[in-house]
């Protein structure tokens, strides 16, 4: 039996960037929310993650400086960098 620990939080998560985009898949890696490639995969893929407020299923989405993921009760944006 798998038991799933969910993390609330009512405060936006930041996380910085240093290209133009990042990748749905990669930026579940990047923020820390999921240990691996294949279990962000496997969550966005069963619909599990929002961005900007809508479910996504695509792995390969492109986010840019503003966009807001939400997976597992977090809510995470991404901030471009110089």
């Amino acid at each position: 039996m798998k038991v799933r620990v969910r993390r609330v939080s009512n405060e936006d998560i930041p996380v910085s960037i240093t290209t133009e985009f990042v990748k749905l898949e990669s930026f579940l890696k990047l923020a820390n929310a999921v240990p691996s490639g294949g279990m962000a995969k496997n969550f966005i893929q069963n619909g599990e993650v929002l961005v900007n407020g809508e479910v996504c299923e695509m792995r390969g989405k492109k986010l840019y400086d503003g966009d807001r993921v939400r997976f597992d009760g977090v809510t995470y944006v991404v901030k471009h960098v110089s």
